[in-house]
Protein backbone atom coordinates (compact mmCIF):
# COMPACT_ATOMS: atom_id res chain seq x y z
CA UNK A 1 0.00 0.00 0.00
CA UNK A 2 1.68 3.22 -0.84
CA UNK A 3 1.53 6.41 0.75
CA UNK A 4 0.25 8.82 -1.88
CA UNK A 5 -2.72 7.51 -4.01
CA UNK A 6 -1.90 5.74 -7.38
CA UNK A 7 -2.64 5.71 -10.60
CA UNK A 8 -2.73 3.45 -13.94
CA UNK A 9 -1.98 4.15 -17.24
CA UNK A 10 -1.74 2.17 -20.40
CA UNK A 11 0.40 3.75 -23.63
CA UNK A 12 0.35 2.98 -27.73
CA UNK A 13 3.55 3.66 -28.48
CA UNK A 14 5.75 3.55 -31.56
CA UNK A 15 8.68 1.30 -31.40
CA UNK A 16 10.90 2.96 -33.45
CA UNK A 17 10.63 6.30 -31.76
CA UNK A 18 9.75 5.90 -28.72
CA UNK A 19 6.83 8.74 -28.91
CA UNK A 20 3.35 7.38 -26.75
CA UNK A 21 1.16 8.28 -28.98
CA UNK A 22 -2.20 7.80 -27.31
CA UNK A 23 -3.08 6.63 -23.26
CA UNK A 24 -4.82 5.70 -20.83
CA UNK A 25 -4.93 6.74 -17.29
CA UNK A 26 -7.48 5.62 -14.30
CA UNK A 27 -7.24 4.43 -10.88
CA UNK A 28 -4.91 1.62 -9.72
CA UNK A 29 -7.26 -0.50 -8.99
CA UNK A 30 -8.61 -0.48 -12.74
CA UNK A 31 -7.00 -3.03 -14.99
CA UNK A 32 -4.26 -2.54 -17.56
CA UNK A 33 -7.01 -4.47 -19.46
CA UNK A 34 -9.85 -2.49 -18.79
CA UNK A 35 -8.14 0.61 -19.81
CA UNK A 36 -6.73 -1.08 -22.88
CA UNK A 37 -10.11 -1.14 -24.43
CA UNK A 38 -10.54 2.49 -25.64
CA UNK A 39 -6.92 2.12 -27.01
CA UNK A 40 -7.88 -0.54 -29.37
CA UNK A 41 -9.95 1.71 -31.21
CA UNK A 42 -6.88 4.00 -31.81
CA UNK A 43 -5.51 1.73 -33.82
CA UNK A 44 -6.20 1.79 -38.03
CA UNK A 45 -4.48 0.21 -41.16
CA UNK A 46 -0.88 0.46 -41.68
CA UNK A 47 0.09 -0.34 -38.22
CA UNK A 48 0.88 -3.57 -36.28
CA UNK A 49 0.47 -3.85 -32.86
CA UNK A 50 2.61 -5.73 -30.47
CA UNK A 51 0.96 -6.72 -27.42
CA UNK A 52 2.23 -8.91 -24.28
CA UNK A 53 -0.08 -11.89 -23.53
CA UNK A 54 -1.74 -10.32 -20.73
CA UNK A 55 -3.29 -8.40 -23.09
CA UNK A 56 -5.32 -11.03 -24.66
CA UNK A 57 -9.23 -11.82 -24.93
CA UNK A 58 -11.16 -12.63 -27.36
CA UNK A 59 -13.13 -9.69 -27.78
CA UNK A 60 -9.55 -7.40 -27.35
CA UNK A 61 -8.20 -9.33 -29.86
CA UNK A 62 -11.55 -8.86 -32.29
CA UNK A 63 -11.92 -5.17 -31.46
CA UNK A 64 -8.41 -4.46 -32.60
CA UNK A 65 -8.70 -6.43 -35.58
CA UNK A 66 -11.90 -4.63 -36.56
CA UNK A 67 -9.86 -1.46 -37.01
CA UNK A 68 -7.94 -2.89 -39.94
CA UNK A 69 -4.27 -2.84 -37.62
CA UNK A 70 -1.93 -6.25 -38.29
CA UNK A 71 -2.08 -7.96 -34.90
CA UNK A 72 0.93 -9.78 -33.12
CA UNK A 73 0.26 -10.81 -29.78
CA UNK A 74 1.83 -13.34 -27.27
CA UNK A 75 -0.56 -15.38 -26.07
CA UNK A 76 -0.72 -17.78 -22.72
CA UNK A 77 -0.01 -21.00 -22.87
CA UNK A 78 -3.34 -22.18 -22.04
CA UNK A 79 -5.16 -20.91 -24.84
CA UNK A 80 -6.39 -23.57 -26.63
CA UNK A 81 -5.69 -23.48 -30.24
CA UNK A 82 -7.31 -25.34 -33.10
CA UNK A 83 -4.86 -26.25 -35.73
CA UNK A 84 -5.86 -25.68 -39.58
CA UNK A 85 -3.16 -25.97 -41.80
CA UNK A 86 0.74 -26.51 -41.50
CA UNK A 87 2.91 -23.02 -43.58
CA UNK A 88 6.06 -23.87 -44.69
CA UNK A 89 7.91 -21.09 -42.21
CA UNK A 90 7.20 -23.58 -39.44
CA UNK A 91 3.78 -21.36 -38.48
CA UNK A 92 0.60 -22.63 -38.89
CA UNK A 93 -3.00 -21.39 -39.22
CA UNK A 94 -5.58 -22.00 -35.84
CA UNK A 95 -8.83 -21.11 -34.74
CA UNK A 96 -9.45 -18.79 -31.95
CA UNK A 97 -13.18 -18.97 -29.68
CA UNK A 98 -15.16 -16.50 -27.91
CA UNK A 99 -15.64 -19.75 -25.62
CA UNK A 100 -16.37 -23.12 -24.67
CA UNK A 101 -19.66 -22.53 -26.22
CA UNK A 102 -18.84 -20.68 -29.35
CA UNK A 103 -16.32 -23.50 -30.23
CA UNK A 104 -19.22 -25.91 -30.56
CA UNK A 105 -21.69 -23.52 -32.56
CA UNK A 106 -18.65 -22.82 -34.88
CA UNK A 107 -17.81 -19.49 -34.90
CA UNK A 108 -14.16 -19.33 -35.14
CA UNK A 109 -11.85 -16.75 -36.39
CA UNK A 110 -8.57 -17.97 -38.20
CA UNK A 111 -5.06 -16.71 -36.67
CA UNK A 112 -1.66 -17.87 -37.77
CA UNK A 113 0.58 -19.32 -34.73
CA UNK A 114 4.18 -18.68 -34.46
CA UNK A 115 5.76 -20.80 -31.85
CA UNK A 116 10.13 -20.31 -30.91
CA UNK A 117 12.74 -20.68 -28.12
CA UNK A 118 15.31 -18.44 -27.81
CA UNK A 119 18.97 -19.58 -27.04
CA UNK A 120 20.86 -16.87 -25.63
CA UNK A 121 21.73 -18.37 -22.39
CA UNK A 122 19.20 -16.40 -20.61
CA UNK A 123 15.99 -17.43 -18.99
CA UNK A 124 13.45 -17.95 -19.88
CA UNK A 125 14.17 -19.10 -23.09
CA UNK A 126 10.58 -20.11 -23.98
CA UNK A 127 8.68 -21.41 -25.75
CA UNK A 128 6.87 -18.48 -26.82
CA UNK A 129 3.81 -17.87 -28.76
CA UNK A 130 2.46 -15.69 -30.71
CA UNK A 131 -0.76 -15.04 -32.63
CA UNK A 132 -0.75 -12.90 -36.25
CA UNK A 133 -3.51 -11.78 -38.16
CA UNK A 134 -0.79 -11.88 -41.17
CA UNK A 135 -1.76 -15.09 -42.30
CA UNK A 136 0.40 -15.48 -45.07
CA UNK A 137 4.03 -16.25 -44.59
CA UNK A 138 4.90 -14.21 -47.60
CA UNK A 139 4.20 -11.17 -46.23
CA UNK A 140 6.08 -11.59 -43.05
CA UNK A 141 7.96 -15.06 -42.00
CA UNK A 142 7.69 -16.54 -38.58
CA UNK A 143 11.35 -15.52 -38.10
CA UNK A 144 10.59 -11.51 -38.84
CA UNK A 145 7.75 -11.78 -36.68
CA UNK A 146 9.55 -13.22 -33.53
CA UNK A 147 12.31 -10.48 -34.33
CA UNK A 148 9.65 -8.02 -34.58
CA UNK A 149 7.55 -9.28 -31.61
CA UNK A 150 11.02 -8.54 -29.36
CA UNK A 151 10.56 -4.87 -30.10
CA UNK A 152 7.35 -4.88 -27.80
CA UNK A 153 9.72 -3.79 -25.35
CA UNK A 154 10.48 -0.72 -26.15
CA UNK A 155 7.62 0.32 -24.28
CA UNK A 156 9.64 -0.25 -21.18
CA UNK A 157 11.91 1.71 -21.93
CA UNK A 158 9.11 4.46 -22.84
CA UNK A 159 7.83 4.46 -19.36
CA UNK A 160 11.43 4.12 -17.76
CA UNK A 161 12.32 7.17 -19.81
CA UNK A 162 8.93 8.87 -18.11
CA UNK A 163 9.21 7.64 -14.17
CA UNK A 164 13.03 7.77 -14.02
CA UNK A 165 14.66 10.68 -15.91
CA UNK A 166 11.48 12.88 -16.81
CA UNK A 167 9.72 12.79 -13.35
CA UNK A 168 12.55 11.57 -11.24
CA UNK A 169 13.04 8.46 -9.41
CA UNK A 170 11.75 9.49 -6.06
CA UNK A 171 9.31 12.75 -6.82
CA UNK A 172 5.62 12.51 -6.57
CA UNK A 173 3.08 14.45 -8.41
CA UNK A 174 2.43 17.88 -7.03
CA UNK A 175 -1.47 18.15 -7.48
CA UNK A 176 -3.67 17.63 -4.83
CA UNK A 177 -7.24 16.52 -6.73
CA UNK A 178 -7.90 13.75 -8.87
CA UNK A 179 -8.63 16.02 -11.77
CA UNK A 180 -5.40 17.95 -11.23
CA UNK A 181 -3.54 14.56 -10.95
CA UNK A 182 -5.01 13.66 -14.45
CA UNK A 183 -3.72 17.36 -16.05
CA UNK A 184 -0.59 16.30 -14.44
CA UNK A 185 -0.24 12.96 -15.97
CA UNK A 186 -0.83 14.31 -19.67
CA UNK A 187 1.51 17.10 -19.43
CA UNK A 188 4.35 14.60 -18.55
CA UNK A 189 3.14 12.91 -21.77
CA UNK A 190 2.70 15.73 -23.61
CA UNK A 191 6.49 16.50 -22.68
CA UNK A 192 8.06 13.17 -23.53
CA UNK A 193 6.05 13.03 -26.61
CA UNK A 194 7.34 16.54 -27.16
CA UNK A 195 11.18 15.55 -26.76
CA UNK A 196 10.97 12.49 -28.45
CA UNK A 197 9.62 14.38 -31.39
CA UNK A 198 12.84 16.63 -31.14
CA UNK A 199 15.16 14.06 -31.26
CA UNK A 200 13.27 12.21 -34.05
CA UNK A 201 13.89 15.37 -36.02
CA UNK A 202 17.20 15.58 -34.76
CA UNK A 203 17.75 12.27 -36.17
CA UNK A 204 16.44 12.19 -38.97
CA UNK A 205 18.58 15.86 -40.09
CA UNK A 206 21.63 13.39 -38.93
CA UNK A 207 20.37 10.58 -41.00
CA UNK A 208 20.67 8.19 -37.28
CA UNK A 209 18.31 5.78 -35.97
CA UNK A 210 16.39 7.85 -33.09
CA UNK A 211 17.49 4.86 -31.03
CA UNK A 212 21.05 6.06 -30.77
CA UNK A 213 20.28 9.45 -29.53
CA UNK A 214 20.30 9.56 -25.80
CA UNK A 215 17.04 10.75 -23.92
CA UNK A 216 18.39 11.82 -20.91
CA UNK A 217 20.67 14.34 -22.74
CA UNK A 218 17.79 15.61 -25.01
CA UNK A 219 16.08 16.04 -21.69
CA UNK A 220 18.92 17.87 -19.66
CA UNK A 221 19.20 19.85 -23.37
CA UNK A 222 15.40 21.02 -23.46
CA UNK A 223 15.30 21.71 -19.55
CA UNK A 224 18.38 24.23 -20.11
CA UNK A 225 16.43 26.11 -23.06
CA UNK A 226 13.39 26.28 -21.06
CA UNK A 227 13.40 29.43 -18.55
CA UNK A 228 11.45 29.25 -15.71
CA UNK A 229 10.52 25.80 -15.99
CA UNK A 230 8.06 24.63 -13.39
CA UNK A 231 7.00 28.59 -12.15
CA UNK A 232 3.52 28.17 -12.53
CA UNK A 233 1.14 25.82 -10.35
CA UNK A 234 -0.70 22.73 -11.76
Amino acid sequence: MGGFPQARLVALAKCGTHAMVDAAVGPYTTSENALTTGLLDRLGAGMLCLADRGFYSFEAWERARKRGADLCWRVKDNLKLEPVDDLPDGSYLAEVFHSTTDRKRRHPVTVRVVEYTIHDGREPAGPFRLITTILDPRDAPAAELAGAYAQRWEIESAFDELKTHQRGPRAVLRSKSPELVLQEIWGHLCRHYAIRTLMLDAALHAGHDPDRISFVAALRISRRAIAQQGAFSP
